[in-house]
């Protein structure tokens, strides 16, 4: 008996232990892959291992909770006959049902400073811990060896593991960005060396060129939308020297009013200096404002996120306060596997965000020449064309595919085709499109060689284009849109493709959008490419904007719907005794839409009570247009300290269910 006691006792005291220190008999993989290919396959000869004491920045990603209901709740929330179409779910909210838990956190937290890491950024809202620390510490941590490679392709040396990474928690990890600069980020702009002057161009800036208000004029005309209370969002990897955008609209003739907010993604430098230290080229991060800017002239602010890693940057995208509703990417990279950053695309989509990705600028898609992430699911990617003006800063003359413009399906990283493709005469066979993987482009814009650019204090140049221009231009042009939507009371768009589809088979598409018919992107020597031909091909996708047309059939102006607002939306109680009710206190609901607010439920939790609830208020209950109603809350604590609890309203307005948060100290 005694034995058998001593025996239990020993197996609780290990079962604490490994609670406490993270106990785990075999260190578990990651579920996305590190190891390069080339790595892999010996293309790329080791050279020697990477010094111990060199200092490593990276990111470690957190996995999704619940991935299926994830993916389940996308479906529905842009499912228009769904109740929960277009209910956005808040940062918080998708952390507490999608995001890791917080004991999952805290036990990276731990993992990384008890092998010699340090934190220096990221949250669990964010789903990501950044650390700081020596080769030695990152090799023991992860059981990888970190060394030097000669790059199988480009004239010079990368750092990688040389295998894949594996940790000793309880607990799978999604992904580690920054053990590897195999792939360095490029900007997708590009110059023509021999600039020729087109006859046809007849822009605003200087030499003719275009500026970014000439494409305002041409995708929007001279209606009144400005973005006014919208904020667009940049992914970069630089800063940048604001000076050149204050030069580029100076020498444009042109007045900037719109704020340009920095944010840092992993303590990296806002200022335009490589990560040698060295002064970098800041031509893409001050077109990609430039671009926004021109085309939503009255935003609230552009912010523009740096960083080094893509996962440090898109977290920082996905947890900004506000949040921006419209975010573009004008870079390339290549992940060490195309499911990497799918976390961060869904949780935009969840949110209401929608990620703009240019296209490319080499032509048409081969295997293993595929444009990250423009053939993302979750990503709207943005394609270019060769616009003609009527005159500068006029309407829209014509319009052909782009020959460098990016664009097709990848063969080499299998992405399915999302649902919204599948649709009934999207692919057929004059685009030629694929059946089984996602196609690209989705839209697209002005890319020529025809922009006028500024960089590094001095370097204004002619002859710039890119898909680059055209992506930035069409997160403005959503800015228009949802500043329409929210208006009319709606709420904004949030992830466009599941909406552009159907539109593009209806009747309005004609108004909607410039339908490129003619034209390829078949350039550089590329022996695939594609056509454009009526309605979605692979070279141009739906087209480019018509005026307020796509405006109109996305977020008619006028419409009608509830919003609710409260006041105050927070009760607090004093100290209370415990077992007495507390003097009960008041929220007014409002509904300042222009539609009835129609309430199917209200609930409480917590130590608190409904004491009086308005009939309109109650469950069945309807609140008209411009009417309020009163929800009374008491408070009676069964226990001392702080209780918290909160009142849930579900409606039928945007953000439903509507929650009012409710705490008192019990003494």
């Amino acid at each position: 008996m005694i034995r058998s006691l001593v025996g239990t006792l020993l197996v609780c005291v290990a079962a604490l232990s490994c609670v406490s220190l993270v106990c785990q008999a075999q260190p578990l993989p990651l579920k996305t892959r590190h190891v390069r290919e080339a790595v892999e396959s010996g293309q790329a000869a080791m050279l020697e291992r990477v010094p111990a004491s060199q200092t490593l920045r990276f990111d470690v990603v957190l996995a999704l909770r619940n991935p299926a209901e994830l993916d389940n709740f996308l479906e529905e929330l842009y499912d228009s006959s769904s109740p929960s179409y277009r209910r956005f779910v808040t940062v918080q909210e998708f952390t507490e049902r999608f995001g890791p838990s917080q004991e999952d956190y805290d036990a990276v937290v731990r993992f990384a400073e008890a092998n010699g890491l340090k934190v220096v950024g990221g949250s669990r809202d964010a789903m990501d811990v950044q650390l700081t620390g020596p080769v030695s510490a990152a090799e023991r941590a992860f059981h990888v060896t970190m060394g030097v490679y000669r790059h199988p392709t480009e004239n010079r040396t990368f750092y990688a593991p040389d295998r894949e990474p594996t940790v000793d928690l309880p607990f799978e990890l999604w992904h580690i960005s920054g053990l590897d600069n195999y792939s360095i980020p490029r900007p997708l702009a590009r110059h023509k060396d021999k600039v020729v002057k087109p006859a046809a161009v007849l822009g605003s800036c200087p030499d003719g060129s275009y500026c970014g208000s000439d494409m305002r004029a041409a995708y929007y005309g001279k209606a009144t939308l400005t973005g006014a209370g919208q904020t667009v969002g940049l992914l970069e990897f630089y800063g940048y020297d604001i000076a050149d955008l204050q030069t580029y609209f100076a020498n444009a003739g042109q007045t900037n009013n719109v704020p340009v907010n920095g944010v840092s993604a992993g303590r990296m430098s806002l200022d335009c200096i490589d990560s040698g230290k060295n002064r970098c080229d800041d031509r893409e991060q001050i077109l990609d404002m430039a671009q926004a800017i021109s085309m939503a002239p009255g935003l609230a602010a552009v912010n523009v996120y740096v960083g080094r890693t893509d996962t440090a940057i898109l977290s920082a995208m996905s947890t900004h306060n506000p949040l921006d509703a419209q975010l573009s990417s004008s870079w390339t990279w290549i992940p060490s596997g195309p499911t990497v950053d799918d976390p961060y695309f869904k949780k935009f989509a969840a949110q209401g965000q929608n990620f703009f990705q240019a296209a490319g600028d080499s032509g048409g898609y081969m295997a293993g020449l595929c444009i990250y992430p423009g053939y993302d699911a979750y990503v709207t990617s943005v394609g270019g064309t060769d616009l003609l003006t009527a005159s500068a800063g006029g309407a829209w003359a014509s319009e052909t595919a782009w020959k460098y413009g990016g664009g097709g399906y990848c063969t080499t990283d299998e992405v399915a085709i999302p649902s919204w493709q599948q649709l009934k005469g999207v692919i057929n066979s004059e685009n030629d499109g694929s059946t089984t993987l996602r196609n690209s482009p989705d839209v697209a814009a002005e890319a020529n060689y025809d922009f006028y650019t500024c960089a590094d204090q001095k370097a204004c140049q002619t002859g710039w284009g890119g898909t680059s221009f055209a992506a930035p231009m069409w997160a403005g042009y959503l800015a228009l849109v949802n500043q329409q939507a929210v208006a009319s009371g709606h709420p904004r768009l949030g992830f466009i493709n599941p909406i552009l589809y159907p539109l593009g088979l209806g009747s309005e598409y004609a108004a909607a959008f410039h339908d490129i018919v003619s034209g390829n992107n078949r350039c550089c020597g590329n022996f695939q490419y594609w056509t454009a031909v009526p309605g979605f091909d692979l070279a141009t996708g739906w087209g480019s904007p018509n005026g307020v047309g796509l405006i109109e059939a996305l977020a008619p102006a006028g419409g009608n719907a509830p919003l609710v607002s409260l006041s105050p939306a927070s009760l607090k109680w004093t100290t209370v005794a415990v077992g007495r009710t507390a003097t009960a206190k008041t929220v007014t609901l409002i509904n300042s839409g222009t539609a009835t607010l129609n309430i199917s439920n209200v609930a409480i939790s917590g130590n608190f009570a409904l004491k009086s609830v308005s009939n309109s208020c109650q469950a069945g209950g309807t609140v008209v247009a411009g009417a309020n109603c009163a929800i009374e809350v008491t408070f009676t604590p069964t226990k001392t300290g702080v209780v918290t609890g909160r009142v849930t309203i579900t409606d039928n307005a945007e953000g439903s269910p509507h929650k009012i948060a409710l705490s008192g100290t019990g003494k």
